[in-house]
This record gives structure tokens, C-alpha cells and sequence, in this order.
């Protein structure tokens, strides 16, 4: 097994690891060693969410993976998110000073002094969407966090805060796989030197949130594989999960693999020993679905 130690850029200070560790789903129970294990089997790039109830123990798996692994705290990527509230679901918009407790309160959990990236999780801040980016700014202003993005935003809402004329978002955090590849906005996202980061890179396979309460919007049809990416996969010696998260990889995204199986972990962030070529990467092209199948209540670009 060989880890992947590829990144890329988000500010002048700052690259993330390529392929991340992705801890959506994973209770608090099991959050701890999960983080520990990836940490010890080379992954240096740890994601979580306010939303997600797991930041305290993802924390503790931090602390934990880097002592036994003897690294540095630098040696980790930590990016957590703020949940900006949701008033369909009668939750509080959070303006800048609710943001930075927010992201105080993060910290606290995660036990660290400052994170790699903080972003909004969603665009459902709405009329405080640009208060909350105030707020990033000025936690990135304290240097409590490094670099600063966005997650489900689309171009409409990028747009919304470059026309105040202030910074940009240096990511967005959004699905993408060859079912769901969004060129138009990575397009602008590129223009607007917008990193790229790529959550549910798995979701063609047939194994993709099967569990109980593991809700998507994949249809029964769309569980069931058409071979296609296996026979890819056997083309290069590979797993369909390594063939997915190669293919974001050479897109230019960070992925974000989660598994709590550490033989799967150890595929899963080993990318190095094979490229996908030229006619493979035209045929995954054409397997664009367009819309994502992460967020069971729909689309959230789609937000006012």
C-alpha cells in the first residue's frame, strides 16, 4: 500500500491534501478511531461539520492519530463547517457574530487552535449569507482559520458576494463524480480561482448509502451497476471506489473517501500506481447526470 501524498493549492499559504478522510455518517461512537485509523494508514486530510455531531470525537481522533503517528499538528489538514441555519426548518439564520461562535464552539469541540479551512456548509443563510462570510474573513483576519470557503454554493451564489468586491471564497466543497460533474460551474470556479473539493465521489457504486437513514435521491434503477465501471476498473488492476476517486483527482478535486472497513482505507488513498487515460476519461464524461444525489430534500444549489 502506498498513501498519496498529491495537494493542491487554495491561497499563497496553504495546500490541501488531495484525498482527505470524509466522516459524514460516522456516529461520535465511532468517530474517534476511525479518524485515528486513517490518520495511521497516511491520510493527512481530516473533513467535519458542525452538522455532522461528530466534531468532539473526530478531535480526539486527531490528537490521538498524530501522537501515535508522531506528526505535528501542521501535518494535518482540518477543515470543519458552519451550519448556516435553515428557516424552512425553523432554525435561526446565524449572522457574523453567531458564525464566529459557531466557529468558536468548533474549535472548542475539535480541541485545536486554529483549522485549515472553515466553510459555509450550505447556502441556506439566505439574507445573512454575506454576514457569515464577513464573518469567515475576520476569523481568517485572527488566522483561526488558514483558508476559507464555501460548500453547495452555486455560481448565483458565488456571485452574490464577488460583486461586494471583497475576497472569495478560496473552495467549495460540492458533489461531484461522473454522474454529477457541473462543468459550467466548475468553469467559473476556475476562473474565479474557486478550488474545487468533492464530497459522495462513490455514489455510482451500488454500494453507496445502502444503510438505514442513509437517504439519497438514488432511484432503485441507479443502485443497480451497469459494468461499465467495474470493466474500467479491471482495465487498470483497481477498485471502482480507487477508479471514482482517481478520476477527481485528475479533474483537479480533493476527494474525501470515509470507510470504517482499514483495508478500504488503505485502497482508497492509494491512487499513485495508475492514471486513467484519455478515451476512459471521455467515456466517464459522457456519464453526466446532472444533478447530484447527495441531499435527499434536493438540490441545494437551487437556493434563493
Amino acid at each position: 500500500m502506498t498513501t498519496f501524498q498529491k495537494t493542491f493549492r487554495l491561497n499563497n499559504d496553504t495546500t490541501i491534501p488531495a484525498v482527505g478522510f470524509g466522516t459524514y455518517l460516522i456516529s461520535r461512537e465511532d468517530a474517534k478511531n476511525a479518524v485515528r485509523a486513517a490518520i495511521l494508514n497516511g491520510y493527512r486530510h481530516i473533513d467535519t461539520s458542525e452538522v455532522y455531531e461528530n466534531e468532539e470525537a473526530v478531535g480526539a481522533g486527531i490528537r490521538e492519530g498524530i501522537e501515535e503517528a508522531s506528526l505535528t499538528r501542521g501535518d494535518i489538514f482540518v477543515t470543519t463547517k458552519l451550519w448556516p441555519g435553515h428557516a424552512a426548518w425553523g432554525q435561526q439564520l446565524k449572522n457574523e457574530e453567531q458564525t464566529i461562535a459557531s466557529f468558536n464552539a468548533s474549535l472548542e469541540r475539535l480541541g485545536l487552535d486554529y483549522v485549515d479551512l472553515y466553510l459555509i456548509h450550505s447556502p441556506h443563510g439566505g439574507p445573512e449569507r454575506l454576514n457569515q462570510w464577513r464573518g469567515l474573513r475576520e476569523l481568517k483576519r485572527l488566522g483561526k482559520a488558514r483558508s476559507i470557503g464555501v460548500s453547495n454554493f452555486s455560481e448565483k451564489h458565488l456571485e452574490e458576494i464577488k460583486a461586494t468586491g471583497v475576497l472569495m471564497p478560496e473552495a467549495n466543497q460540492i458533489e461531484l463524480h461522473p454522474w454529477s460533474q457541473k462543468p459550467g460551474l466548475i468553469a467559473y470556479m476556475k476562473e474565479n480561482g474557486i478550488a474545487p473539493i468533492a464530497y459522495s465521489s462513490l455514489a455510482p457504486l451500488s454500494t453507496w448509502r445502502v444503510e438505514p437513514g442513509q437517504d439519497s435521491a438514488k432511484t432503485a434503477e441507479m443502485k443497480i451497476s451497469d459494468g461499465q465501471l467495474r470493466a474500467m476498473a479491471e482495465k487498470y488492476s483497481v477498485t471502482e471506489a480507487q477508479l471514482l476517486l482517481r478520476w477527481g483527482v485528475q479533474n483537479g478535486y480533493a476527494v474525501l473517501p470515509k470507510s470504517l472497513n482499514v483495508d478500504r482505507m488503505r485502497q482508497n488513498i492509494d491512487l499513485g500506481g495508475f492514471t486513467i487515460d484519455d478515451e476512459d476519461l471521455v467515456s466517464m464524461r459522457a456519464m453526466d447526470r446532472g444533478d447530484g444525489l447527495a441531499w435527499s430534500i434536493g438540490d441545494p444549489t437551487r437556493v434563493d
